[in-house]
């Protein structure tokens, strides 16, 4: 297939700018592999579509506050974006503006409350930084950074978001991009879907700015991944494994908790624990071994996520909802609406 194939036409105004009043008050698109009607729901109607014995897999990645404003040394404003820890207060980033910020560079952030030099530049264009504080260096970064909201949010973060561009079950810092699709989820709804039957299991995934990165070959094959960090604990991978024993289904909530699942799954959907990186490019045709149904926000044109959804649920199958939800006014992106795909 081409990039290309994976093209749809989106009014701006349809891309989500605020999410909505209530978490699970956004809509929900049901889309039946095997056919029928789309359904349109409310979120907070998921429930009925899951059975006692089925498994949430969700990814408990929390959104770190990685976009940073300061000076530079000689003066003139800066931005870093804090990409990837690489221990010892060193950190992968992205800087504007490049062409002034070289090797040795020093850049000041809260009138020296952090300070970041420059280590080392990258092939690709990214910096290798240490960075330095006062006190303590990660409650610096954590205090002056702010919620990086994806490039389609047109306005500055809020202090809402915060809250509101995390899940409720975030806990492990490290991702620089929310896994959206479990942001419709409240405290409340987890513990009624617990209550008829259904688990949920934790993995991590530390999404990374290539959620972002837009396919820009028309081969598919010839776009570059960027690697990502995960971690499967032995408990999560033991009530993945126990609902498929059980013939219950793996119910992944978004994108991330399936690159990362179908990273570990061995070939007869057996989940192993562990933690490592994954590249997986998941596209057409690919044999899904582990997940059965996938929950996900809508996804930009020719992204990999798009990919990614038109491989499990098929490209014309996917592409007919997207249309659907169009002309339904349904929100689009990180902050928008969800789909079911059973």
């Amino acid at each position: 297939m081409r990039t290309s194939d994976f093209d749809y036409e989106l009014p701006r105004e349809l891309i989500a700018q605020y999410p909505a009043d209530r978490r699970d008050e956004s809509r929900l698109l049901v889309v039946r592999r095997d056919g029928g009607a789309l359904e349109h729901r409310l979120f907070s109607d998921i429930g009925e579509y899951l059975e006692s014995g089925d498994v949430l897999v969700v990814n408990d990645s929390e959104v770190i506050p990685a976009r940073l404003l300061g000076r530079r040394s000689g003066g003139g404003r800066a931005e870093m974006f804090l990409l990837r820890g690489l221990g010892d207060h060193r950190w992968e980033v992205l800087v504007r503006p490049g062409a002034r910020i070289r090797q040795g560079a020093e850049l000041s952030f809260g009138d020296g409350q952090l300070t970041a030099r420059v280590e080392e530049v990258l092939a690709d264009g990214k910096r290798v930084v240490s960075l330095s504080a006062p006190g303590d260096v990660a409650a610096a970064a954590e205090s002056l950074g702010a919620i990086p909201l994806p490039p389609y949010i047109n306005r500055e973060p809020e202090p809402a978001d915060s809250l509101r561009y995390q899940t409720v079950y975030a806990r492990v810092p490290g991702a620089v991009a929310a896994p959206t699709a479990g942001l419709h989820f409240t405290e409340e709804l987890l513990s009624e879907l617990g209550a008829a039957g259904v688990a949920t299991a934790r993995l991590t995934l530390h999404v990374g700015i290539g959620t972002f990165r837009p396919v820009a070959v028309e081969n598919p094959a010839d776009h570059p991944m960027e690697s990502e960090r995960f971690d499967v604990p032995a408990e999560a991978a033991d009530a993945i494994n126990a609902a498929r024993g059980a013939d219950g289904r793996v119910i992944a909530v978004g994108t991330t908790s399936v690159r990362t699942l179908e990273s570990v799954a061995g070939e007869d959907g057996h989940i192993e624990p562990g933690s490592g990186s994954t590249d997986i490019f998941i596209r057409s045709p690919y044999r899904f071994k582990c997940v059965d149904v996938l929950l996900t926000n809508f996804h930009l044109p020719k992204s990999t996520l798009l990919m990614l959804v038109s491989a499990f649920a098929g490209r014309e199958r996917v592409l007919d909802a997207y249309a659907e939800a169009v002309r339904e006014r349904y929100r689009f992106y990180s902050y928008g609406d969800a789909m079911l795909l059973l």
